[in-house]
């Protein structure tokens, strides 16, 4: 007889052996993953020792993919197959995206949510399958130098990114075979890399200018507890923009046309890019482009990125009044992100918070080594950092769209997450019988001005005058900022929920199409478990059902009986082929056909059990 070592789920299967975690940078230029090794976080080079993946993924005629440094390289020769800054496109609809087009050289189209689809030489792909290029790479990476598959990730985003973009982002690290622990505000993942070095205590600003993002915190630090007071910022402002704008310049001064390619618009911005890196560290510079020459000073630099670094500084003040706190209050401001090396923006974050910027963690690491303990923690591996709390906010309110297109906010913004808010409200007309309900995010009064979720219905309101009844409407953010709505008339119980997906991010079965592609070009032994997975998952099913179907199957009448037996008939030969995605679809179906068939056993079990006992009994 063979001896097998019985586990509880998810623990580790060996004594004392820490589960494989890592926490993942996914930025808008670059991405890092870092792991805990030692009781330190540690950023994981690739092969030749670099810690930064370029966020750059290209596709090739010969159905191969490249992500990274040479992706990024091959930007100004293949411009439409070579997808930079994704991160600005990820969870945004047509609509949005249509408003960076001029910045980005790609030929868009829509999908079939309304999503943004990039056209490439292997075809149209979506911003969460460009950005889960990515995230395998970087999981790629931390299996290999932690020698085995990662029990999961703490990704970071943007603090103001909405619940479009963080299920996008959720999506992606699916797509990319992640089990996500837990999405983590970049400025918190900060935070944490900072205090927990320091042992800080009191009240910090992160102020984290990225490639493509701007976000601000305000935390408050106290024995281990992170609690994020307030957030703000700017979902399109970053480095990239600085790059612009200097393109911009260079046009003018060298008279060039500013009708360009694709191609030279990209090596145009590259240009940019170098002669800003160069100005952080040089007072002038010379220029040459298109056989134009000439030179750019520090100041004149600063002066064209001075409206940008203003718009920054900005959203702090905003945070601050946000958090309830005086300037004088502010003990430390921990700067993030490569675009925080430019001089001007660390003179005028020190004039504003009146104290000079922490630098000394690299701000192109700070998050992701922060993220690291989160997941390290997360895992369970009982590192030293254990009784760190994290008291995370959601960035925007969410709320009901009531009679007059007006907003009712349910959770205000900078609520403390995770966070459970229930209100009541009533019908308009009697005998109304159902409810349209129309969830939105924003800060606006005017349902218009706001960002629409998700609309679902409550059917099955007894008929009453109007304002009679009571719907008890509970909103429900979880710690990675992802929204659930339940809707319950609380005299008949009649409900209604949704999980909030937005209509321009991915449906449950375009997801589950995409895992299916990315599964043919992954290792066999993996595609393997995965199949396993479905069949034994198919098997247990199948024992059940027939099972209950042997001990109640009277509750049926034969056209039920039959429906049933139909689809537990599919679902044996799927489970012996090996198409992962049919088998769990047909498990799906399954358990839709059996829902009623398992209500009525359940009404069976408590007639039985009360039948014959009299009132006072009971």
């Amino acid at each position: 007889m063979a001896l097998v070592q019985i586990v509880e789920p998810d623990t580790p299967p060996v004594p004392g052996q820490p589960r494989l975690a890592v926490g993942i940078d996914l930025g808008t230029t670059n991405s890092l993953v870092a792991t805990v090794r030692n009781g330190q976080a540690v950023p994981l080079p690739d092969n030749d020792g670099r810690h930064a993946l370029a966020s750059a993924v290209r596709y090739l005629k010969d159905s191969s993919i490249s992500v990274g440094r040479d992706a990024s390289q091959c930007a100004s020769c293949d411009p439409f197959n070579c997808i930079l800054s994704v991160k600005r496109l990820i969870g945004r609809g047509v609509e949005d995206v249509q408003q960076l087009g001029e910045q980005m050289p790609y030929k868009f189209s829509a999908g079939e949510s309304h999503m943004p689809l990039i056209e490439t030489v292997q075809g149209a792909k979506s911003p969460v399958e460009v950005s889960a290029e990515i995230l395998k790479v970087l999981r790629s990476r931390g299996e290999q130098a932690l020698g085995g598959d990662l029990f999961g990730a703490v990704i970071t985003v943007p603090a103001y990114f909405d619940d479009a973009q963080r299920q996008a982002t959720k999506d992606a690290a699916k797509l990319a075979g992640i089990k996500v622990l837990r999405l983590l505000n970049e400025p918190t993942a900060a935070a944490v890399a900072y205090g927990l070095d320091r042992q800080a205590e009191g009240v910090t600003v992160v102020y984290d200018l990225g490639g493509g993002t701007f976000d601000v915190s305000i935390l408050r630090l106290s024995q281990g507890v992170f609690e994020v007071l307030a957030t703000g910022g700017d979902s399109a402002l970053g480095g990239d923009d600085f790059d612009h704008v200097l393109a911009d310049w260079i046009i003018q001064q060298s008279g060039s046309s500013t009708d360009l390619s694709p191609s030279e618009q990209r090596k145009l911005l590259r240009v940019a890019c170098d002669l800003k890196e160069a100005l952080s560290q040089a007072a002038t510079v010379s220029v040459s482009y298109a056989g134009w020459q000439g030179e750019l000073t520090r100041s004149q630099f600063e002066a064209l990125i001075e409206p940008l670094v203003s718009r920054s500084l900005r959203a702090c003040r905003r945070a601050v009044r946000d958090a309830g706190v005086d300037i004088g209050e502010i003990d430390a401001v921990v700067m993030v992100g490569g675009s925080t090396r430019v001089p001007l923006v660390r003179e005028q974050v020190a004039r504003l918070f009146e104290c000079q910027p922490l630098t000394d963690i690299d701000p192109d690491k700070v998050v992701s080594l922060g993220a690291a303990i989160q997941a390290d923690i997360l895992a369970g591996n009982q590192s030293g950092n254990s009784d760190l709390l994290l008291l995370d906010v959601n960035p925007l309110s969410l709320g009901l769209e009531t009679m007059g297109e007006l907003v009712e906010k349910i959770i205000p913004r900078n609520t403390t997450i995770p966070v459970s808010r229930t209100q009541d409200f009533t019908t308009a007309r009697d005998g109304q019988t159902a409810m349209a309900l129309h969830v939105v995010q924003g800060e606006r009064e005017l349902v218009s001005a706001c960002r629409s979720l998700a609309r679902f219905e409550l059917r099955g309101i007894p008929p009453m005058v109007a304002g009679a009844a009571k719907i008890r409407v509970t909103f429900q953010v979880d710690a990675d900022g992802l929204l659930s709505v339940t809707a319950r008339e609380t005299r008949s119980g009649v409900e209604a929920h949704v999980e909030v997906k937005p209509s321009y991010g991915l449906s449950d079965e375009e997801v589950s199409r995409m895992l299916e592609d990315s599964l043919e070009h992954a290792e066999d032994d993996r595609r393997a478990r995965g199949l396993r997975e479905q069949q034994v998952n198919a098997e247990r099913l199948l024992e059940t059902v027939q099972a209950a179907l042997q001990a109640d199957g009277d509750l049926l009448s034969e056209k039920e009986r039959a429906e049933v037996d139909q689809q537990l008939e599919q679902l044996e030969q799927l489970s012996r082929t090996d198409d992962q995605g049919a088998i769990a679809r047909q498990i799906q179906k399954v358990n839709q056909v059996t829902h009623e068939f398992a209500s009525r056993r359940m009404d069976a079990t408590v007639r039985r059990a009360f039948a014959g006992r009299q009132l006072e009994e009971i």
